[in-house]
Formats: structure tokens, sequence, C-alpha cells
């Protein structure tokens, strides 16, 4: 091997004894940027570590650790003892000049980066509600009223689990959930939802989120044309927009998505997504004829409609309604519930309801998303299921929330007439406030977020912003909020509002 200088200039290394970095470590880093950057020039010779060591004053161990791992990485090459010369093969463009700012790129540099179509389109689609992540006030919708949980049974739960120690439960799961949850769930459903299926149809998932992107990965290609509620989910908006689906918005009046004959008979998309039980964000019930007009739709296309059923357990007057599956004869409905809205949103646990001849399909893709979901909580939901806890719960939670709307449907007649109406529903987990006297709602929720109200404005649900403009409303949660909290929520809205009128 030619033998090139064996000096190594200090000024390269650039080393701090009281830098918190162990030395061998700058030395490393040191000697590897003067490789990248040229100052160290292919089949250059290093001084032995004895060398080294005697010339910058550090112990030898350390002179051998940074050139031990130079070696392993293919920096250096040769033997110890035999010399040691900068490695030969290292591509042209690798020693261009090329610094740690270099390989690591700066946070400008990043943020200058395109993403692809599919990743700007899933960046720029907001799903849930701005609100999400920061301190919950008044009137958040869609959460539970979580101090009303019962933790210590959970607790107990979970407790006798521990002392088990089942080392099964540390292993990997079944791609498509936990057996006895998924049967337990496939029982629950047939008799509360009317929802046909055997468990074996039943996939676990870590909520509606992931059933959406599940369902529009597996089912749709990009630019399949996909049929969506106006005003709808942005959860949903964003997950077939990630897919790259053209979304085709469907108005939605007091019987739900407006399925039309001229809709039924060209049967032009691929995919329809609607909230039957509960409209989100209306609130509306689809119609019987509606619902069988668009499955009639999905026959004929041979398309396919994924029913999100986000909150029926809460209904309030009389049983929940029975499920758009259960009435589907062709097995072209999808159905999707969530443990998240109904218990509490850090559980993330979901689940998905498939045709029997997609199951293998969806299972593989499950797979390839993270494997599976994570075991012990689906575990401990199982045994709250089958010992009762569950249905004790939501009974519970139906006579209190039953208790907070009229609370906050008596506080806005009070507090807010002229202002905004408001008129108690038989479901769901909070109200829409419709504006009066020319208020814009966009305008409203954002005056009320200055004062530490959280009441989303209808129109950023719309699809279409000619739509929003037809009525202007706020979303007011009430679940998760105490009586006397949603008296003074409401008198601070009206504060509010009168400011801009």
């Amino acid at each position: 091997m030619n033998k090139n200088s064996t000096f190594v200039p200090l000024s390269v290394l650039n080393i701090d004894p009281e830098s918190p970095v162990p030395v061998y470590r700058q030395l490393y880093t040191g000697l590897r940027d003067a490789i990248l950057k040229g100052q160290l020039a292919s089949g250059t010779q290093l001084p032995s570590t004895r060398a080294l060591s005697s010339e910058l004053g550090f112990a030898r161990g350390t002179i051998l650790n940074a050139y031990e791992q130079l070696l392993a990485e293919g920096y250096l090459e040769g033997e110890m003892g035999g010399g040691t010369y900068v490695a030969r093969e290292l591509p042209d463009e690798l020693l261009q000049a090329q610094s740690v700012e270099g390989v690591h790129p700066s946070l400008h540099e990043q943020s200058s980066r395109s993403l692809s179509q599919r990743g700007l389109m899933m960046a720029s689609t907001a799903t849930a509600s701005p609100y999400d992540l920061s301190p919950v006030h008044m009137f958040r919708p869609g959460l539970a009223a979580l101090d009303e949980f019962p933790l210590k049974i959970w607790s107990q739960i979970t407790a006798r689990h521990a002392r088990q120690r089942s080392y099964d439960l540390l292993n990997y799961g079944d791609p498509a959930g936990y057996t006895p949850l998924r049967q337990s769930i496939a029982a629950y459903l047939g008799s509360v939802r009317a929802v046909k299926c055997e468990p074996e149809q039943v996939i676990i998932v870590t909520g509606s989120q992931q059933a959406l992107d599940l369902s529009a990965r597996v089912l749709l290609d990009p630019g399949d044309d996909v049929l969506i509620e106006d005003p709808c989910y942005p959860g949903a908006k964003g997950a077939l927009l990630g897919a790259g689906a053209n979304l085709i918005a469907v108005p939605v009046d007091k019987e739900g998505m407006c399925v039309t004959p001229e809709m039924v008979s060209s049967a032009t998309a691929n995919m329809a997504y609607v909230t039957p039980s509960h409209q989100y964000p209306l609130g509306v019930t689809m119609s019987l004829s509606r619902r069988l007009a668009l499955l009639e739709w999905a026959r004929r296309a041979k398309a396919w409609i994924l029913e999100d059923d986000y909150d029926s357990e809460f209904r309030y007057k009389g049983r929940p309604l029975a499920a758009l599956q259960g009435l589907d004869t062709s097995g072209r409905v999808i159905y999707m519930g969530t443990f998240s809205k109904v218990l509490f949103p850090a559980l993330r646990v979901g689940y998905m309801v498939v045709p029997p001849d997609l199951v293998d399909g969806f299972v593989a893709a499950r797979t390839t998303i993270d494997l599976h979901p994570p075991t012990l909580g689906q575990v401990i939901l199982t045994d709250f299921l089958d010992e009762g806890h569950f249905g004790r719960h939501i009974r519970r939670m139906r006579e209190l929330y039953a208790r907070r709307q009229a609370a906050l449907v008596s506080a806005v007649e009070q507090e807010l007439k002229g202002l905004l109406e408001v008129s108690p529903h038989e479901a769901g987990m909070y109200l829409i406030g419709w504006l009066l006297d020319d208020l814009n709602d966009q305008r409203a929720s954002e005056a009320a977020a200055a004062y530490g109200i959280e009441a989303p404005p209808l129109s950023m649900f719309h699809i279409e912003p000619e739509n929003s403009q037809d009525a202007q409303g706020l979303l007011l949660g009430y679940t998760a909020f105490r009586e006397d909290e949603i008296r003074t929520g409401v008198q601070r809205l009206a504060k509010v509002l009168r400011t801009i009128i």
C-alpha cells in the first residue's frame, strides 16, 4: 500500500477534554469528518495508536477505541500493528467536502425537502379538532367523563393479570387481535347492534382512524372515486385523500346522506363513507329508505360502504339503532367501531367487521402496519366486557350524559337567547349550537378560543366551501363536564358572542 503523510493536524481533531462527550468519541468524529471532507486522503497512513496517544496526551486505550470504531465502519482499513490507513474504496462523491452538516441536514434544509404527493396530502389534511392535544376546555366535543370511569375495577383486572405472570402475554400476538376479545365483540355487536358476523370477521385496530386507513389502503387505488358525507368527520377525509382517492361530496339532510335515484343508477364510485346511526357532525340518523338505497347502489356498483359507528352506545331514548351492516345481503359493508369514545381515549382499541372473503387480505395488511395490536390492553378489556362492567358503565353514562345534555339546553335557553339555539337530541356526546343574527361560526369559534372555550365551527367539517355558508354553528360537547361547569361555560360563551355582534 502506498503511504501518504502520517501527519494528522490537531485542528482537525478539535478535542475538548471538558466536554461531556467522551474523548474517544470526539476523536472518532474528528477523524471521520476529516476523511469525508477530503482532509485525510484515501490511502493516508494514520499515526500508530502509541504515537497519537503520546502526541495528544490521552490514554492509548482511548485512541484504540476510536480507531476500532472507524475500522468497523469502513473508514479505515489495515491491521493493528501493521499500519492503519484511510480506506481506499470510499466513493469520490463522499469526499467532496461533506461536513457533518452535510450528513445531518439542518432543520432549515430538512423543512425544504419535498414530501411525496401522498405525504403532502396527508400532512395538509386535519384528522381531528385542532384543540385535541391542548388542555381540556369547555366545550370540547367527543370526550368521555373520564372522572366517572371505574378506574378501580380496571386496576383490579390489570393487577390480576400481572399477578398471574402469564408469559404468553409478552409474546407476539395475533395480527387480527386477541381471540377472546374478538369473540366478546362479535357477541356484543350481534345482540346490541344487530351486526351479522362471526368472531373471525372481527379485526382489532387502534381505533376508527386506523380502521379507515386500513380500509383505504386495502380497497382503493389512487384516483378511485369515493362518496363522502358533507359535512363529514375530518379523519375520514384525511385517510381517503391520503390513499389518493377522489372525494365526491354528497350533501346531508335530515334523513342523512342524500342517496338519490340518479346516484344509485349511475354507480361510478368505488366506495362510500357514512355515519348512518349518528351522522358526524350533524347528528341526524339515516332513514331506512336511504340505507336500502345505499346498499342497492353498492350491490350494483360492486362498491364498498364504510360504516363508522363511532358512538352508538350513547342513545338516550329507546335502544341503539340496528347497524347498516345488518341489512347488507351482498357483503359490501365494512363496519367500524371504537372503545376510545365510550371508555377512554388512551385505551386505543377499536374494531372492524369485514366480509369473510376479505378477512385474509385485511389481516395481511394489518400485519404490515404494526404486526399486531398490544395484547395486555385487549386482555383487560375482554374481562371488563365479559364480567359485565362495560354494560353497567354504559348504562350509568347514558343517565349522566342525558342530565348533562339537559343542563346544556337549559343554560343556552337562559343565557344565549337571540344569539344561539340548541335542541335536545336523542343520541350523541355533543349538540350543535346554531348561530343566529348572521354570526360567522369561524369568527365565533376563534373569539371563544381566546376565552378558553373550545367550540369547533361547523364550517370546518365541510368539504365543499359553498355548503358551509347555509348554516353556521358551533359544536358544544357536554359529556365531559359537570352541570355547574356547563352553566358557567354557557355564561362565558354568551359574553363572547355579544362582543362580536
